[in-house]
């Protein structure tokens, strides 16, 4: 039978249609190309070394020699450095221009890899990358929020496979980051604590939705996952932005998330997923009822007119048997 779950740290409804399960393997991707059947160089990739374009580059690891990651301007941005944000407004129009940034991090010279094939030292050093640039756009006084993430496959929205993330810095925050915000702040003063605290707490009490628990972070099946292995990686350090994770804490990560990383890779052959860095924006970096998390999205199922209708998810796949497929994958494969 079906039921109503609620995420309490959003307050979002989503239907856990157990009716329509269908066993966890069978979202496995089929006879698709796997990252790692790809050449390990493509003469026709941006972002394959030989074809770099020094006027786009704003930094490499290392500085000199082969490089490990890069990180280029977007060639065709959302958003752009200028002037000042000019605000607008008549009537109900309003608008404001496009001022910000948004750049690329090139996580790998090699072609065919990502983050599932990578070493955990790697992840972190592009987490450390990540996290820099991070903060040297939030430093920028006409930036309200910083947001991090990765698409890979094509029916996550990328363009280019070679594998890369993006930043984008906004000079607004966007309204479902203040609506999240807002139910935190919610949690906090009713019960007196952090909401995603309490959600780790219970998760790890319960264990059955855990996917991968490392010294400091622990990966799991949110309760009410709108949609199939949708998963939490949450820092066990109660901390409101990503920008003050420290050395340690990033190369736990990297450890966890290579992990999750892979067990999609393997179990579900190489999913096509979105991963974003979920961080306070500028102004409540020091909010204690935030607590920053990375939220990964496999692409394994489509919205439909219910969902765009009510603005809920209906996740065929039971968040329970999600994470109890996911813990049996091995990771060695």
């Amino acid at each position: 039978m079906s039921e109503l779950r609620q995420n309490m740290a959003t307050r979002e409804w989503v239907v856990v249609a157990g009716a329509r399960a269908k066993r966890p393997d069978d979202y496995a991707s089929g006879e698709r190309e796997l990252t790692a059947d790809r050449p390990e160089r493509d003469p026709g990739c941006p972002f394959c070394p030989g074809n770099e374009e020094p006027a786009l580059e704003i930094s490499r690891v290392p500085e000199t020699g082969p490089w490990r990651v890069r990180v280029v301007r977007n060639k065709y941005p959302a958003l752009t450095p200028g002037d000042e944000p000019v605000r607008t407004a008549e009537g109900v129009h309003r608008c404001i221009s496009g001022v910000g940034h948004h750049e690329v991090v090139v996580e790998s010279p090699r072609h065919n890899t990502c983050l599932a094939l990578e070493t955990p030292e790697d992840v972190a050093l592009f987490l450390n990358v990540l996290q820099g640039r991070a903060q040297a756009l939030a430093d920028d006084p006409r930036v309200e929020h910083v947001i991090c993430f990765k698409n890979h496959g094509e029916t996550a929205g990328t363009s280019l496979v070679h594998p890369h993330a993006q930043l984008v810095a906004l000079p607004i925050v966007p309204y479902e980051i203040r609506a999240r915000a807002e139910e935190a702040r919610r949690h906090f003063d009713d019960n007196g604590s952090c909401v995603f605290c309490d959600m780790l707490r219970d998760e790890l009490k319960d264990g059955s939705r855990l996917v991968v628990e490392g010294e400091r972070f622990a990966a799991f099946v949110p309760f009410a996952a709108p949609s199939p292995f949708h998963m939490w990686v949450l820092p066990r350090r109660h901390e409101p932005t990503f920008l003050r994770a420290g050395s340690e804490e990033l190369l736990d990560l990297a450890g966890v998330l290579r992990r999750v990383l892979r067990k999609l890779y393997v179990g579900l052959r190489d999913p096509d997923y979105n991963f974003v860095i979920r961080s306070a924006s500028v102004q409540d970096q020091n909010q204690d009822y935030l607590h920053w998390y990375v939220s990964i999205i496999p692409r394994v199922a489509r919205a439909a007119g219910f969902e765009l209708g009510s603005g809920m998810y209906i996740n065929p796949a039971v968040p329970e048997a999600s994470a109890e497929f996911l813990r049996s994958v091995r990771e060695d494969q």
